[in-house]
């Protein structure tokens, strides 16, 4: 069955009726799938795995849960919760959109599978909705097309999920090591950079300005993105 097709997990019983009683309960399972796929990613996440770490056979999370989409979706929109509810206080959309990138950021690289498993997601859940909510609350200012304004939260998305996904010139900030990394990484391309075949190279490397120091190049994206589709 595809993502598509199947039944949300939201619509269906918490537990099939007939059957033992459960030992478990989905929030338990979700907990546990969560907690292994921050150790291990993705990819650590198996029905035979979440049961081992709740000290269960694989075959009895189906009473909960029909497959693994099932889990993801319920991990992504449990992971979903962890951001704060409702619109923050008034004042310029632009200002609130971008409160809410930070929140997803942090979200984002607390839990650094989400990215994956929310392009995976199937069914939306009551925390998904919720945020879908928030945003087009602090939007609801705007003139612009609810269709575009949703465009706009997907688009948010993306560049959260972008700048969430460490890289050797992207590190986490809070990251000393992946920093020093960064900088090694630098060191070499400029060894392999030749004033005569790559003037813009080393005029970028011998630049002596700073550079800007805020907003800092998240927000400074954020922003012109934004600008660009609903102004």
């Amino acid at each position: 069955m595809s993502a598509t097709s199947r039944e949300p997990v939201w619509t269906r019983p918490d537990r099939r009726s007939r059957g033992p009683v459960p030992q478990h309960s989905r929030a338990e399972i979700v907990a546990a799938a969560t907690v292994l796929a921050d150790q291990g990613g993705l990819a650590a996440v198996s029905m035979r795995a979440v049961a081992a770490a709740l000290d269960t056979g694989a075959g009895s999370l189906y009473r909960y849960l029909s497959s693994r989409d099932d889990l993801l979706d319920l991990m992504v929109d449990a992971a979903l919760g962890e951001l704060p509810p409702g619109a923050p206080a008034a004042g310029d959309w632009l200002d609130g959109l971008v409160g809410v990138a930070r929140d997803q950021l942090a979200l984002y690289r607390r839990h650094p599978w989400l990215s994956e498993a929310a392009r995976r997601v199937g069914a939306f859940g009551p925390n998904t909705v919720a945020h879908f909510e928030r945003c087009l609350a602090i939007m609801a200012p705007l003139p612009e097309a609810a269709s575009v304004k949703m465009e706009a939260v997907a688009v948010l998305t993306g560049l959260v999920s972008l700048f969430a996904t460490p890289t050797p010139m992207n590190p986490p900030a809070d990251d000393p090591q992946a920093v020093q990394r960064q900088q090694a990484v630098a060191a070499q391309l400029f060894a392999m950079v030749d004033p005569v075949a790559h003037p813009h190279l080393t005029a970028a490397f011998t630049d002596p300005a700073p550079p800007p120091e805020a907003p800092d190049l998240f927000e400074r994206t954020v922003r012109g993105v934004l600008r660009g589709l609903l102004n």
